[in-house]
């Protein structure tokens, strides 16, 4: 438990110093994710972007494990 506490805080530290060039990346714009834009409302749904990053957590946590 103490070593999977580490590895998250050290990722997350990373991923806030690299946050300003994280922004840049199309995360979010993808094609598929689902945008709903209203006179007062906006909604958001990015289904593709969720489950590139779904898949990419399970590749790595699957390397980590083996």
């Amino acid at each position: 438990m103490q070593k999977l506490l580490l590895v998250l805080g050290g990722v997350l530290l990373l991923v806030d110093l690299l946050w300003p060039w994280l922004g840049k990346l199309p995360l979010g714009r993808l094609p598929g994710d689902i945008v709903i834009e209203r006179e007062n409302l906006r909604l958001y749904f990015p289904i593709t972007t969720m489950l590139l990053i779904s898949g990419v957590v399970s590749l790595l946590l699957w390397w980590f494990r083996r």
